[in-house]
């Protein structure tokens, strides 16, 4: 037996424990206040894009960040579509790290979250996930 098959499943154990614990930690403390928020809190978060001079539709860049850090992170946890919820997280992290950065405000937490997120992108989701359960999904066909 070689190393390979013997760390295997500590490896999904690991990327499963990483996507849960972050996943559900995104969605309960940082995407469902903003997707509650509504339209007022999506055009304050919105506005962050403007540090890449993007001023137009804020409100949609704030949607965006709020769907990304409540729906993307749900995804992220579950191993579903996961590289674009990971993607998706993972852009958002870059805009609040430039932002943060750039306002002279604390910017570690952003950027760590930019790292695993990036990380998990490329690692991808393991093979303990929902998605597994899914002959599409568990076949590539969707994700």
């Amino acid at each position: 037996m070689d190393q390979t098959t013997t760390t295997r499943p500590w490896i999904d154990i690991g990327l499963l424990i990483t996507r849960v614990g972050l996943g559900a930690s995104m969605a309960v403390f940082h995407g469902w206040g903003k997707i509650y928020g509504g339209p007022e809190k999506w055009a304050g978060l919105g506005r962050a894009m403007g540090t890449f001079g993007v001023d137009v539709a804020p409100v949609f860049w704030g949607f965006c960040a709020a769907f990304a850090e409540f729906f993307g992170a749900i995804l992220l946890a579950a191993g579903m579509f996961f590289r674009p919820a990971a993607f998706l997280l993972a852009f958002t992290m870059l805009v609040a790290t430039v932002k943060h950065a750039i306002g002279g405000e604390m910017f570690a937490w952003p950027l760590d979250l930019l790292i695993v997120f990036t990380a998990l992108m490329i690692t991808g989701p393991g093979r303990i996930a929902v998605r597994q359960l899914i002959p599409p999904l568990r076949d590539g066909v969707l994700g």
